[in-house]
């Protein structure tokens, strides 16, 4: 073996490992290095832009009502912890189940269509059930939201953001390896031929339409988990966690971050957090227009997004052999 085809493979063998440890060990230091709320809040973002990434990087389908399940599951994680009193771990959970549950209906109708038709069908929904959230005051709060939601876990006191970033971070962790076993399984795979050539997929006999429903299922239940914790981390659940705002803002990181690249999700929604916190404690007066303005400018200079223009340059510099 040659020593060009050292140099080349070395860095290739050795960026996954890398990538694993480096991304572990910022995620055990973040509390200690930034104020524990913003760090909780890193991990929930985070979380919501991979299951956007899922659906837009690997299927193609680009949603605008992905904040129906991020929503959906912090209500139903506060109404499980508040009525039921379950510990915050199963509580999460059975947000993130009622987010897939409501998906099965709503992706069923939208995955019949594509492109930008897809997209308002999944605004259209996200809209009718922010509507039902602030009508049945009742069981959501309305307008003044959930207060007081409860997180518990036996008789570990999880009041302090601190502990509960490190009680919630095993969560977000499956979370990820959810998300990274079913792009690197079989059906992930069969998912990106989808995305590439349905028509090509479709006549190797692969039902296009289930496995793309499939994976709005597996994409809800991964923001649902992201939802669950969010509520809990806040202790409040409000109707912006519905707003199509919300869900413009996952699409902007991911976008932001690179489509089609897990690390990209990530990176997009840790940079557009903090710098949102960064410009509320400057008490800036348009923090849209910042966060508006590093976008366009993302979308102009970097086509693959941040993440994945520096990615594709580390290809061409360390290609395989």
């Amino acid at each position: 073996m040659t020593t060009a085809t050292l140099t080349a493979r070395f860095p290739v063998a050795w960026v996954r490992p890398a990538l694993l440890a480096a991304g572990l060990a910022i995620a055990l230091w973040l509390p200690n290095g930034i104020y524990t709320g913003l760090a909780v809040d890193l991990l929930c973002w985070g979380l919501f832009a991979v299951s956007v990434d899922l659906l837009l990087g690997y299927v193609g389908l680009l949603s605008f009502g992905h904040a129906a399940y991020w929503g959906a599951s912090a209500y139903a994680t506060g109404l499980l912890a508040v009525h039921l009193g379950l510990p915050f771990p199963l509580a999460v959970l059975g947000g993130a189940l009622a987010a897939a549950v409501i998906a099965v209906p709503i992706g069923y109708l939208a995955v019949k269509r594509v492109g930008i038709y897809f997209a308002m069908v999944t605004l259209a929904f996200a809209q009718m059930i922010y509507f039902i959230a602030n009508e049945w005051r009742g069981v959501t709060g309305g307008e003044n939201g959930m207060q007081s939601v409860p997180r518990t876990l036996g008789g570990m006191d999880l009041s302090d953001n601190y502990y509960f970033y490190y009680a919630a971070l095993p969560i977000v962790i499956l979370g990820l390896l959810l998300t990274w076993r079913i792009i690197h399984s079989p059906f992930g795979r069969v998912l990106v031929a989808i995305r590439d050539n349905p028509a090509r997929a479709r006549s190797l006999g692969y039902p296009v339409h289930l496995y793309k429903l499939a994976a709005f299922v597996l994409s809800a239940f991964v923001a649902g988990l992201g939802g669950g914790l969010f509520a809990m981390a806040h202790q409040f659940v409000s109707l912006d966690t519905l707003h199509w705002t919300t869900s413009g803002k996952a699409v902007i990181m991911v976008v932001l971050g690179g489509i089609g690249t897990l690390w990209g999700a990530l990176f997009g929604s840790s940079f557009v957090v903090a710098l949102e916190d960064s410009l509320a404690q400057a008490d800036f007066a348009s923090p849209g227009l910042i966060t508006g303005g590093v976008f366009v400018l993302a979308v102009l200079l970097f086509r693959r997004g941040l993440w994945g223009t520096v990615s594709e340059l580390l290809r061409r510099r360390f290609p395989r052999p």
